[in-house]
């Protein structure tokens, strides 16, 4: 299909299709003539995975360009490919500390109290989760603990127990919807896109429970 169709197909306009491509983030169409490039399904379905990652996920470009590369990446496994796009999504949490590294320095590295670092650590060891230790997901728990404890709300981190034990409960589903496909690249692209939107989509389902509970309660 020629540049136009695929924009019309998409909802997506061509200026947009060719800043994509330029970013690295849909591959070049086929250039058939001079003038002409023609594009295939594949760019079709392409390009409605990074309208879902920058729309829906509210990602950076930036960021997509990561997870889009993780895809893509032929020398990785499906859940390299996944862990890399995992990471990614820590925004402002980068992976600073290499993996050997002690909580020290850890602590150091991302400008984070002990007390916070050593609390996740604690979660972690209590629920037998192997997660690696540059995993910027840890750091991005423990600045949330020292936020709130902060604010003088430590209380509320005695719930910290039931929020882990519904993560788990979603990982699990998360896991079973990747794996249900045929193929191993197709189940590293559900896991990517689900990864980033299901963010979305739980985020919106616990704003509606909230409020089903609040108005419920009064």
């Amino acid at each position: 299909m020629r540049v136009g169709e695929l924009s019309k197909r998409s909802g997506v306009a061509i200026a947009t299709i060719k800043f994509y491509v330029r970013e690295g983030l849909l591959p070049p169409g086929l250039r058939t003539k001079a003038n002409q490039v023609d594009y295939s399904e594949a760019h079709l379905r392409r390009l409605r995975l990074v309208r879902a990652l920058l729309d829906v996920g509210e990602l950076s470009v930036a960021t997509a360009k990561r997870i889009i590369a993780a895809l893509d990446d032929p020398d990785e496994s499906p859940l390299t490919s996944i862990g890399r796009a995992a990471y990614a999504l820590a925004r402002g949490f980068p992976a600073a500390v290499p993996p050997g590294a002690d909580d020290n320095a850890r602590v150091g590295a991302l400008d984070l109290d002990t007390a916070s670092v050593t609390r996740v650590n604690d979660l972690l060891d209590r629920y037998g989760w192997t997660v690696r230790p540059d995993n910027p997901a840890r750091a991005q728990l423990a600045s949330a603990i020292a936020a709130v404890q902060a604010l003088d709300m430590g209380d509320a981190l005695d719930l910290l127990d039931r929020y882990a034990q519904a993560a788990h409960s979603v990982a699990e589903v998360d896991v079973e919807l990747a794996l249900s496909p045929a193929t191993l690249e197709e189940s590293t692209e559900r896991m990517l896109v689900w990864t980033v939107v299901g963010d979305r989509a739980l985020s919106a389902l616990r704003r509606l429970a909230q409020e089903a509970v609040i108005i419920k309660r009064m």
